[in-house]
């Protein structure tokens, strides 16, 4: 894993919620505090609405959409990140476009139908937990929103730390949506830019459109 980079890794890395905890208290920052370049480019043509970011960390993604218009909550399991993304909202002056959460992403309920535009950056879960936690976000994309989900793709140096299964591709993410009920808008790896790439050569993205 690595350091000060683009939010987020994954929720589920073999690390206890208390590890996770000591990892933000052993740095002032764990993340950039940039937005992840996928959503910039993904959600730049949306109409601000109601956002759900999952997996928030320190809040890089929440305050971009929160500065584009969108009224945003940010779920995290570390209350030592929600914490810092407070601060970083309060700075950035959009405390009132923020809301933040703290909970477990596999146990979490987000409300039906209630965001116009889910997201969800490198979360990585085991196949099981990837094929529950999809359709549970995805159900909480009001009709005409968008579900992002942004993941790695497989790589030896992750996969030896995360477990091999914890990467999907694209295809097998977007597999998880019911075709009757969404629009696969999106479903391929992409390289990134050389000035974003960092240690992230690519990411697998699927962007959908939840009919009706």
């Amino acid at each position: 894993m690595h350091e000060h980079q683009h939010e987020h890794e994954p929720a589920s890395t073999g690390h206890d919620h208390a590890s996770w905890e000591d990892r933000y208290r052993d740095a002032p920052a764990l993340w950039s505090g940039r937005v992840n370049p996928p959503l910039a480019a993904e959600a730049t043509g949306l109409a601000p609405g109601r956002a759900l970011d999952v997996g928030c960390g320190e809040g890089g993604d929440a305050l971009w959409l929160a500065g584009q218009g969108w009224q945003v909550t940010g779920l995290d399991w570390s209350e030592v990140a929600l914490t810092r993304a407070a601060e970083h909202a309060a700075a950035a002056g959009v405390t009132d476009r923020v809301t933040w959460v703290r909970g477990d992403i596999h146990s979490w309920q987000p409300p039906v139908a209630a965001y116009d535009l889910v997201t969800a950056h490198f979360l990585h879960p085991t196949a099981d937990q990837r094929h529950a936690l999809v359709p549970r976000l995805a159900a909480a994309v009001a009709p005409g929103g968008t579900l992002l989900w942004v993941g790695h793709p497989y790589d030896e140096e992750r996969a030896a730390l995360w477990g091999a299964e914890r990467f999907a591709t694209a295809a097998e993410v977007a597999a998880d949506l019911d075709p009757g009920e969404w629009e696969v808008l999106v479903a391929a790896q992409r390289p990134r830019p050389g000035e974003d790439a960092g240690h992230h050569h690519a990411d697998e993205i699927v962007r959908a459109r939840r009919r009706g």
